[in-house]
């Protein structure tokens, strides 16, 4: 959704672009930042003990709307946030032009867990008022902890968090659950709990062990992985956008691919285009609307093995018993 102000603000393209990364005061390999994939990766197998990795950015402003006399005072602000640990840090850039700003940003690695996200905003004094927002970048970027490759797109992210004493408040409430999907960001994101079954993460990560760890294993993966694909397939057609004939449109991103994938096995005889309209018609007029839960059900099974996960399994308790 585009907010609304109630006072003008920049209409055309505000670019923001990384020129550098610096990690302890190292050059980070310009490999490792995309300025299409707008994603810098920091994660370097010969160098992971690192605390702080500075962010060098530079930023342009349309030239023709800076002239307008409404605004006064305008600065441009880099903002570095994770929602995994409610960290959120601004820093100002400096302003060499009307419409350039160049400056840094430093990302503390004890701050941060997996992901941040860099964005920008566009402030100035709006009829006498002080630090209006009028604009925004369109695309963020993001700093990636932990891929060696600056790729934008992941089907979805693990984290790890304690949700009872956690530094992401938001997540307390949830503190009994072992785990909780969101969907409400550019990457799914899977938050599990550190501390609502003791070494519950521990059995997650682990290769070996008993019988019974393999077991607990599998069947946990299993359904963690079809909860998740249920909620991004659930998120995917919840705000369908229209075209001029208001027919439904493939969403774009990850939502897009989650659809792509799982509507072959929700609706098997129908084109992805008209599988996305049956959809949107029985979720507008709410007819047969317990049948697709059913079908989506087995869909996002289908994609996170269940079965032939539980049948490893279960041949796995069998083989000990013998």
């Amino acid at each position: 959704m585009i907010p609304v102000f109630p006072y003008r603000t920049i209409y055309g393209d505000i670019t923001l672009d990384v020129t550098a990364v610096d990690v302890d005061g190292r050059p980070l390999p310009y490999a490792r930042i995309s300025q299409s994939e707008r994603t810098v990766a920091l994660h370097q197998a010969d160098y992971e003990d690192w605390d702080i990795a500075t962010v060098r950015l530079e930023t342009r402003l349309p030239a023709q709307e800076m002239e307008d006399p409404l605004w006064k005072d305008v600065r441009c602000l880099a903002i570095l946030t994770e929602k995994a640990t409610n960290v959120r840090f601004t820093a100002p850039l400096t302003a060499h032009s009307e419409t350039e700003f160049r400056g840094s940003v430093d990302l503390a690695r004890i701050n941060h867990l997996s992901r941040a996200t860099l964005s920008l905003a566009v402030v100035a004094t709006v009829d006498g008022v002080l630090g209006r927002l009028i604009g925004t970048t369109s695309r963020d970027w993001f700093v990636d902890l932990k891929a060696s490759m600056p790729a934008r797109q992941r089907k979805i992210d693990i984290v790890e968090v304690d949700f009872r004493d956690g530094p992401d408040t938001s997540l307390r409430p949830f503190k009994d659950a072992p785990w909780i999907i969101d969907t409400s960001g550019e990457i799914p994101t899977v938050f599990l709990n550190t501390s609502a079954v003791e070494g519950f993460v521990d059995v997650l990560h682990s290769s070996g062990g008993s019988v019974g760890e393999k077991v607990l294993r599998e069947t946990v993966s299993s359904q963690i992985a079809q909860e998740a694909w249920i909620a991004m397939f659930q998120a995917a057609i919840s705000d369908l956008d229209r075209d001029e004939d208001d027919t439904p449109q493939m969403p774009g991103g990850w939502r897009g691919s989650v659809l792509r994938s799982m509507l072959p096995d929700v609706f098997p005889s129908l084109s992805p285009t008209d599988a996305l309209y049956e959809i949107d018609q029985r979720r507008i007029k709410g007819f047969s609307w317990s049948e697709l839960q059913t079908l989506m059900q087995y869909a996002a099974g289908k994609r996170s093995q269940v079965t032939k996960r539980l049948t490893t399994a279960v041949r796995s308790v069998h083989r000990a018993e013998t």
